[in-house]
Formats: structure tokens, sequence, C-alpha cells
């Protein structure tokens, strides 16, 4: 089984990003998100600006490699970290209602992650490399918007009924996003447990590639989540 401890001293210690740390780090993190709702729109807000440090720094290639891999890292995570902790609980707690909502937002994410699967696959002196990232970003910011204004709103509303029950779910979430493929792969659905299994079989190999990884100099990745 994959573990810290199975990599090679050498690979650990090739990157300045590496922490053994990281999955007491994320519980610790997670365990201070007040709501699921504020998890997520965190999430949100960072991917859009990793988005935007990509869009603005045309002709910067090694800085657009270094925001595209953390774009990558964040939305893999983030999309299958719903789609394992809050799908599930949108069902749960709004009943039809919710078994819709998830249904609409599990298509969303397999639209747009055939299109991360392109735009992960490129290099950033690639032509295309930017007009891949604005066509993903247009029914990802969609996507984004319903779920901020419509999907977590009710389910915010249904989860004050049980005392304690948002903030678990921030905490599932997290912990969850330490243990997910950190690249996309449409392949594994986006229902579990079919998703659960690929992504144990895929995340160990996610993550020990991004030690390769160019990322920005300031952020933690590619650990499998510091945050």
């Amino acid at each position: 089984m994959f573990s810290v401890r199975t990599v090679p001293l050498r690979l650990r210690q090739c990157s300045k990003y590496y922490s053994p740390f990281f999955t007491r780090r994320t519980i610790r993190q997670a365990l201070a998100m007040s709501t699921i709702s504020e998890a997520i729109i965190k999430d949100h807000r960072e991917i859009e600006q990793y988005y935007n440090e990509v869009i603005n720094n045309a002709g910067d290639h090694d800085y657009q490699t270094r925001y595209g891999n953390q774009f990558i890292w964040e939305l893999a995570r983030h999309s299958v970290g719903e789609e394992l902790v809050v799908y599930p609980a949108m069902e749960k707690y709004l009943g039809e209602k919710g078994k819709d909502m998830a249904e609409s937002d599990r298509k969303d994410h397999a639209v747009v992650k055939e299109m991360l699967k392109t735009f992960q696959n490129m290099k950033s002196s690639d032509p295309d490399y930017v007009n891949q990232l604005q066509k993903l970003w247009g029914p990802l910011s969609e996507h984004i918007k319903e779920e901020e204004e419509r999907d977590l709103p009710a389910l915010e509303q249904q989860l004050q009924a049980v005392e304690g029950e948002s903030t678990s779910m921030a905490t599932s979430f997290g912990r969850t996003k330490a243990f997910v493929p950190s690249r996309s792969h449409p392949s594994a659905g986006e229902h579990p447990p079919f998703e659960t299994a690929m992504g144990l079989l895929a995340a160990p190999i996610d993550h020990l590639a991004d030690l390769f990884r160019k990322f920005p100099d300031q952020k933690v990745s590619p650990n499998p989540s510091t945050k």
C-alpha cells in the first residue's frame, strides 16, 4: 500500500514542497472550517485565482506552467471531494430535489473533467494552452455560480437541523481531498463506490508525479493536501 514511508528518501527530498505532515495539517485546517459551504466557496475562489494567474501572464511560460499545475491540482481534488462528500449529502437531506441537483452537478463535472484532461496534457508553450483553459472556464464558472446560489444555500438550510453536521462535512471534505487523485480521470465517473475505488488506484501515481511538476514557489503543493 502507498504511504509516505514507501516513497524513497531521495524522491522525498527532491522537492522543497514536501512535508510528511500534510495529513495532519489538512485535518487541522478542515476542522477550522465552520461550514461545508465555506470550505467549498474557499476552494472556488482559489481555483478562480489560479485561472486568472494563467490568463493574465501571457508569454511567461514558466509562470503559466506553475499556476496551470496548481489549477489542475486544486480543481481535480475539489471535484472528487464534492462527488464523494457533498452530493451524497444533497441526496440525503434534500430528497428528490437533492437527487436532481446532484445529478445535474455530476453532469457538469463530467464535461469539465474531459476539458481538464485535455488541458493537463498540454504545455504552456502550446498556442492553444490559454484557449483551452478559457474554454474550460466557461462551463466551470457557470457550475460554480449555480452551486453557490442554489445548491449550497439549500443544503445549509437543511443541515441547520442537525447540530454540527455542516462542520463535520467540512472536515470530511478536507480529509477526502488529501487522498483523491490530483489529475483529471474522467473514466472514473462521478458516482461512488466505483469512483472511490478508481481514485485509490490513481491517487498515489498522481501524487508521486506531482513531486516532479512545477508549482508556484509559495505553494505547499504537490503534497496531496496541506490546506
